[in-house]
């Protein structure tokens, strides 16, 4: 591999470079001689967010590159993405056992620990390293159209565990005794009764059933289908059905108004996370209590033992056949271990209307960090699949 050292580094750092600086837009805007991205407006744009710019953006994305022929090729993605999740949690449950945080804080941390920047991170890096002289990926314009192909269903992928697992998770962690802000005008009634009729008697069957019901409490099913996994849904319908594919997808298809509309939706959804971000931002650099420990737990996570434990199980599934022998294929893979936590959670803890700023810091140390990790292993990654 021929591609020197710093150009990579600077490739990395561009993505980086955005984030921070349109964060410190944001952050200009928030501040009290400004005030005009002041609580409020953060709070009504986080709305506008969650209920129409990132529900667009995982419809236009997984729309234009699901196909059934794309689904068979790329099965294993689903699952990687998912045990990238499922690991981050564990690291992070095992972050809080050791910092043992406030209350508030242990979903933030697990979520940053589990959600990473699937999104706009990588489709930054991997057209930049397919132009790149000496890159191991071939011809450019190939590497370039297949690799967004890879991103944009890691990105969807991605959207859909957020909003399902890890909001969820979240949101018991934070509040284990009861509902948070933005369910607080929901109704609180059990999914499942928990009442045992009389003259029933109580035995196994009974307490089973009460588990279950104190665990659909919690997990409040109506969460799961959030507007982005609603979107991502409709996607995977009209993605998969030739007829509805012709129709609305495509340069030449009939009703492609409908599709570039929801993509120039999908294109404000990270400008504005960030804004909200950097405006949060503000009031966690005045003091919101952060222990230094926490963020570098969670940079610890992201940037050196998931990405360990990433190259055993891609390098693992592409020894048992599970994972094909392209390389572009496996560096999106390596490569979803190694980015920083995803800009959603600002999203999520917005809505919980708890620990904005706190996860605010954790965001801004952890993408001021991330340009040494994203020259670090994804050069080891590209000399690993070459």
């Amino acid at each position: 591999m021929t591609m020197r050292l710093l150009d990579l580094f600077i490739t990395s750092s561009i993505p980086v470079a955005k984030i921070l600086l349109i964060t410190g837009i944001g952050f200009y805007l928030a501040l009290d001689q400004v005030n005009i991205l002041n609580q409020d407006a953060r709070k009504q744009l986080n709305n506008i967010v969650f209920y129409v710019f990132s529900p667009s953006l995982v419809a236009s994305s997984l729309s234009e590159t699901i196909t059934y022929e794309s689904m068979v090729k790329m099965w294993f993605m689903p699952l990687n993405v998912l045990l990238t999740f499922i690991i981050g949690s564990f690291l992070g449950w095992i972050v809080i056992k050791i910092t043992k945080p406030p209350s508030h804080l242990r979903g933030i941390i697990v979520g940053c620990c589990a959600a990473g920047n699937l999104g706009n991170m990588p489709l930054i890096i991997i057209p930049a390293i397919c132009n790149e002289k000496g890159s191991p990926f071939g011809d450019p314009e190939s590497c370039e159209k297949y690799g967004l192909g890879y991103i944009a269903l890691s990105m969807a992928i991605g959207a859909i565990y957020i909003w399902t697992y890890v909001y969820n998770l979240m949101r018991m962690l934070a509040n284990p005794g009861g509902e948070t802000a933005i369910n607080s005008t929901s109704s609180t009634m059990p999914l499942i009764s928990p009442k045992v009729e009389v003259g029933e008697q109580v035995g196994t069957w009974s307490k089973v059933k009460q588990r279950v019901s104190s665990v659909a409490e919690k997990i409040n099913l109506r969460t799961i289908f959030a507007p982005s996994t609603i979107a991502a849904l409709i996607a995977l319908a009209v993605g998969l059905n030739p007829l509805l594919r012709k129709l609305l997808v495509g340069n030449t298809a009939p009703l492609r108004v409908i599709e570039d509309s929801v993509s120039l939706l999908g294109d404000g959804a990270i400008p504005v996370l960030t804004l909200i971000v950097g405006g949060n931002l503000l009031n966690g650099l005045r003091g919101s209590g952060m222990n230094k420990s926490v963020i570098m737990g969670v940079v610890v996570v992201r940037y050196l033992l998931l990405p360990i434990l990433g190259v055993f199980i891609v390098r693992g599934a592409h020894y048992l056949g599970l994972v094909t022998s392209e390389p572009l294929y496996q560096f999106v893979l390596l490569l979803q271990y190694v980015v920083p936590p995803a800009m959603n959670l600002g999203t999520i803890t917005q809505l919980f209307g708890s620990g904005e700023s706190e996860c605010s810091v954790i965001l801004f140390w952890s993408y001021v960090l991330a340009s040494v990790s994203l020259t670090v292993w994804p050069t080891f990654f590209m000399w690993l699949v070459a």
